[in-house]
């Protein structure tokens, strides 16, 4: 069984947000499985290890914190069910570094319930069944936990309409990420050893965070050749599938003609005229020197350039 790690009535953000440091939460499990849009292994390492500030409060988290006891209300009312709070952090009784923060635990069943609000813009088909891969190892992750049986999945798609959804433990797909969590942590956060970016936004994201300046250092070697030859290589062929989009776009619009929309039997095509509002900089400048000087800003980016060495 679980055991409570501390009580959150009256806990602090900051001593939670400490807390949750310790270990890896219901909202890792993606992560970890390479299954998180927003998220990957280089930012999970860097949050754990205290190397990211915390996050700032956005409107879409501030909106689900919010929203949480309507959406649980709103599962009550669909299921007939009652759900109640556990106010507590929870650790698998194993693995003091995996925890839970479970949203409800339903009143009457081994199981708990997790209560997600997301934009009208979701791509999940919630109509047709489909849980997003990220809330699916959130709830795996509780039933690991929690030793439930079941979890239950509640979604207010915003403005747009609500679901339920019913997920029964499963030992393979448990085991599973649990095993996956297990190696994560003991490969990346024990050993303090940085995981390898994978070219996602998140990866990008914390790369400007981690390595924001220059440091006065000697150039390093960075290993072989091999995967920049790789990169030399993905290079050429993205200049060659851009020119073939090209290709295709252009034939398109020639056959367009003047219209603004045409199709096929499986598409629409739309080639319209659209107008942006823009800042004439150049005639700011003649017109007001010191309105544009005064409204100048300076910033810094660091850009990654490859060449052949020429002194070897």
């Amino acid at each position: 069984m679980s055991r409570v790690i501390v009580k959150t009535v009256g806990l602090s953000r900051e001593d939670w947000l400490e807390y949750r440091r310790k270990g890896l939460g219901g909202s890792d499990a993606s992560t970890v499985c390479g299954l998180n849009p927003y998220s990957c292994k280089l930012t999970l390492w860097a949050d754990k290890t205290g190397r990211l500030p915390e996050k700032e409060d956005s409107e879409a988290m501030r909106t689900g914190r919010d929203l949480e006891q309507y959406v649980a209300s709103r599962f009550e009312e669909a299921t007939g069910k009652r759900v109640h709070r556990r106010n507590a952090m929870f650790a698998h009784d194993k693995y003091d570094f995996i925890t839970a923060n479970v949203d409800r635990e339903v009143v009457g069943e081994n199981a708990g319930l997790e209560c997600k609000t997301t934009s009208a813009y979701a791509r999940s088909d919630f109509e047709n069944g489909e849980i997003p891969l990220n809330y699916l190892c959130q709830c795996r992750h509780y039933m690991n936990v929690m030793g439930y049986e079941k979890m239950y999945l509640a979604v207010l798609v915003m403005g747009r309409a609500f679901y339920w959804f019913e997920i029964p433990y499963d030992k393979a797909e448990g085991d599973a990420l649990l095993k996956m969590e297990i190696e994560f942590w003991n490969k990346y956060i024990v050993p303090d050893e940085r995981p390898e970016a994978d070219g996602s936004d998140s990866a990008a994201s914390t790369i400007r965070t981690l390595w924001h300046t220059e440091v006065e250092e000697p150039a390093c070697l960075l290993g072989d050749d091999t995967n920049f030859d790789r990169y030399l290589s993905l290079q050429e062929q993205k200049k060659a599938i851009e020119k073939a989009m090209n290709e295709v776009k252009q034939n398109a619009i020639l056959h367009l003609g003047g219209a603004e929309t045409g199709y096929t039997n499986k598409y629409n095509i739309s080639y319209k005229e659209s107008s942006r509002t823009s800042v004439d900089t150049r005639a700011l400048k003649e017109k007001y020197p010191q309105a544009y000087a005064d409204c100048l800003k300076t910033t810094k980016t660091r850009t990654f350039r490859l060449s052949e060495r020429k002194d070897v």
